[in-house]
């Protein structure tokens, strides 16, 4: 069943989201060739306990720590280790926070040190798509709506669609209903009404589609062993429209990076 919202209940996950997005914002300044996944791991969660949070996805369903971490061919749930990222790599970072009984969720895949130009296509094409999805989550719009939006765009342009993983409602809860499948039909599925909050996050490949899952029980990987990238906001239903709870603006200004793709779906400049 779809758990709608009341608008106070929105502030407060907006305001669970947002230590996320801080949370992200401090990783960007530190994520670089020569550290580890789980000396950012340490990091987040004293973020998060610092302001008044819990760490969303430890403990979760029994996952071993604060953040998902996913380098290069890991799609999504990954566990911090000891390895160290290397110049060129790819990191994708999921983390969650729950405050006032509201949890926040959403990820960034990072650049660590200069990377391909081939990869930065991916990356800015699962980040483009994860916007045009966003747009279709509206009022008297539905699920499928959102799923084509976020396929099309991806496959338009070679790569592949995850289709066994998928966003998510969220709320007091991490994971509610409508399921968010980043691939569809126009026009099927659930409706989306006002109040409604999710978690809309591409994940794409840059080649086949497949995936597998590693003997750890959690981290999942490209079948062809190809890179893959993974973008992730919380999304409410304001006055009909998209409105988002969380940003990447703490990870821009962490690395200097100009940008307004947020903009359209904000009523106001978000204070820094």
């Amino acid at each position: 069943m779809i758990q709608i919202k009341t608008p106070e209940q929105i502030e407060l996950m907006r305001e669970s989201a947002l230590i996320v997005s801080r949370t992200l914002g401090v990783l960007a300044k530190e994520v670089k060739p020569g550290v580890t996944t789980l000396q950012l791991d340490k990091l987040a969660e004293e973020f998060i306990r610092d302001h008044g949070a819990e760490p969303g996805f430890l403990g979760l369903y029994d996952f071993p720590n604060t953040l998902c971490m996913s380098p290069n061919a890991q799609v999504v749930h990954g566990i911090p280790n000891d390895t160290p990222l290397a110049e060129g790599d790819i990191i994708s970072i999921d983390c969650g926070a729950k405050k006032n009984g509201f949890y926040g969720d959403h990820a960034y895949t990072f650049e660590v040190g200069e990377v391909s130009q081939e990869v930065k296509k991916l990356l800015q094409v699962t980040k483009e798509s994860l916007y045009e999805g966003i747009r279709h989550f509206r009022a008297g719009n539905r699920v499928g709506d959102v799923g084509f939006a976020i396929q099309q765009y991806c496959e338009d342009r070679g790569y592949g669609v995850v289709r066994e993983l998928v966003g998510h409602g969220l709320g007091t809860k991490m994971h509610e209903d409508p399921e968010m499948p980043n691939y569809g039909k126009r026009g099927r599925g659930k409706k989306f009404t006002e109040g409604m909050v999710v978690a809309i996050e591409p994940m794409i490949n840059m080649g086949t589609q497949r995936i597998k899952q590693l003997r750890d029980g959690w981290t999942i990987l490209t079948a062809d062993g190809k890179p893959s990238a993974h973008f992730e906001h919380d999304v409410a239903i304001v006055d009909g429209k998209p409105e988002l709870l969380s940003t990447f603006a703490y990870i821009y200004e962490a690395l200097g990076i100009q940008s307004n793709e947020e903009d359209e779906f904000r009523k106001e400049a978000l204070s820094l």
